[in-house]
């Protein structure tokens, strides 16, 4: 199924796999390209080092083209962009939009670019920035999320710009990949789903949780980190809603503290990425620290399985999943899906006037 995106980035199938924080690490990346779609390596949570190491792991087992999911406002993103140009990395993939001295870096080494936004503006500035295709969720997806739905974000986008435009947020299956291939879209980018398959490194019984979900038990609040973020309803999202702010303070406190040995940040860098993570407002203490609540409060959650004291990111779709499939097995399904609606008997309409 060739569309801009398969001919950009030289993938089979216009899907992409969304850089999860603590989901999407090699074994899934892998498992991804291989079968011919885009898979992208969440790099937030690694150390430099740790990083490197994931990156070649992915290119000692598969020749074909994957990319790496990077925080644009890091303190360290520049050493990360280095780090791409350096192991030849196809796809530099950005959480949030990239300066134009990064995407420049990038271009100019031939990593292709490809910044994740959620609103019209973002699309139009990192296009005319050099970007060389962009993803836009809908407020359907899981984790970090905004207002607009898909069905009406994804085709102001593709309106907007001149660069192939990826699909996200309430797509599962080739229903969803021939949806946004009728919008206008390029290809489709799932999360949740690809979370949901035999190759990813989520814990199963928090995979049970997913699968168990109905379209009401999924979320959004913003009493992780401040930011609407939207994950399953659990107990423990029911006590960060009730808590005040001496509570909410002391959590953030002690998951600062766990991030920084984690990662090997400093406090003045993590305070850094806080303010940065909020654009830059007028900030407590307490509100920079937030902002480490959220990767480990997944990584309770999505790597030690602790689902009472961490939280699920969620998409809207979680409702809809009620299997464990290989990541061949959903890549094909989907393209399959997608081909015989778009090609296929379903999608023969009886022009009007014409005998039926």
């Amino acid at each position: 199924m060739a569309t801009p995106l398969t001919s950009l980035v030289g993938v089979r199938h216009p899907l992409v796999q969304t850089g999860m924080g603590w989901v999407a690490g090699p074994r899934l990346v892998t498992a991804t390209a291989r079968a011919g779609a885009l898979g992208i390596l969440a790099s937030a949570t690694m150390t430099l080092p740790r990083l490197r190491e994931a990156v070649r792991e992915v290119k000692s087992r598969t020749d074909a083209p994957f990319g790496v999911n990077l925080r644009a406002d890091a303190q360290d993103a520049a050493d990360r962009v280095t780090l791409l140009i350096e192991e030849g990395v196809r796809v530099a993939s950005f959480a949030l939009a990239p300066s134009r001295e990064l995407i420049g870096r990038l271009k100019d080494a031939g990593v292709l670019v490809i910044p994740s936004v959620g609103a019209v503006r973002h699309a139009e500035k990192v296009a005319g920035w050099g970007a060389d295709a962009v993803l836009v969720q809908g407020s359907e997806g899981g984790g970090h999320t905004g207002q607009v739905a898909t069905s009406v974000l994804l085709p102001q986008v593709v309106d907007a710009v001149d660069i192939p435009v990826i699909g996200a947020g309430g797509f599962h299956d080739g229903r969803g990949l021939a949806a946004a291939l009728c919008y206008g879209a390029a290809g489709a980018a799932m999360g949740t789903r690809f979370l949901l398959t035999r190759e990813s490194r989520v814990p199963d019984a928090v995979k049970a949780r997913y699968l168990a979900a109905r379209v009401t038990d999924v979320t959004v609040t913003t009493k992780v980190d401040g930011l609407p973020h939207r994950m399953l309803r659990s107990d423990m999202v029911a006590a960060l809603e009730s808590s005040g702010r001496i509570a909410s303070l002391l959590r953030a406190v002690r998951h600062a503290a766990a991030f920084r040995k984690q990662t090997g940040m400093t406090w003045a860098a993590m305070l850094r990425d806080g303010r940065a993570l909020r654009h830059g407002k007028d900030l407590t203490l307490g509100q920079m620290l937030l902002a480490a609540n959220t990767p480990m409060l997944l990584k309770a959650a999505m790597v030690d399985g602790r689902t009472d004291t961490g939280v699920m990111a969620a998409g809207q779709v979680a409702g809809l999943i009620d299997d464990l499939p290989t990541v061949a097995e959903l890549v094909e399904n989907c393209v399959e899906q997608a081909a015989a609606l778009l090609t296929g008997p379903a999608a023969r309409v009886t022009a009007p006037g014409t005998p039926g």
